[in-house]
């Protein structure tokens, strides 16, 4: 699990990096992304113990759930700019304040509605064991992910 913790720390940095210092570039970004996807399939790939016939059902699953996860994750590095120019520029209002809580909580229901709508489409594929082990996969990565974004991210002032 340790593997997992490197990943998800990677994975802030490409959120947390860019925001508070802005000095990260589109190309490195670009790397950067593709290593941490390649390397949380390795993650999964290792605590799956999928069968071959699992697998070949699986993975384009997997695939298709890391497309929409990316645009919860593009929403989230959104928010987390959003946050770091409105403190950089210590310019927090309550209005602020709410449109950027109001759109945390918008993600949080996103990601919860996106995990039921793909539990049918794993058990399509996959016994319900497996299902809820891939699902604690992801959750256990998205919260090492979501600890580090919060112990990087400075509360509101």
């Amino acid at each position: 699990m340790k593997f997992v913790k490197y990943l998800s720390v990677v994975i802030v940095l490409g959120f947390v990096v860019p925001a508070f210092a802005q000095q990260a570039t589109t190309t490195n970004m670009d790397i950067l992304m593709q290593k941490i996807k390649a390397d949380k399939k390795l993650v999964v790939a290792a605590n799956m113990d999928l069968t071959d016939a699992e697998g070949k059902g699986f993975w384009p699953v997997y695939d298709a759930y890391q497309v929409d996860l990316q645009s919860l994750n593009q929403r989230i590095g959104k928010l987390v700019v959003q946050y770091a120019d409105l403190y950089n520029k210590k310019a927090m209002t309550d209005a602020a304040a709410k449109n950027l809580l109001d759109e945390a909580l918008a993600i949080e229901q996103a990601e919860a509605s996106l995990k039921q709508a793909y539990v049918p489409k794993l058990s399509a594929v996959l016994p319900m064991t497996k299902v809820a082990r891939y699902i604690q996969i992801e959750n256990k990565i998205r919260a090492l992910v979501k600890y580090e974004l919060a112990d990087g991210i400075p509360l509101v002032p």
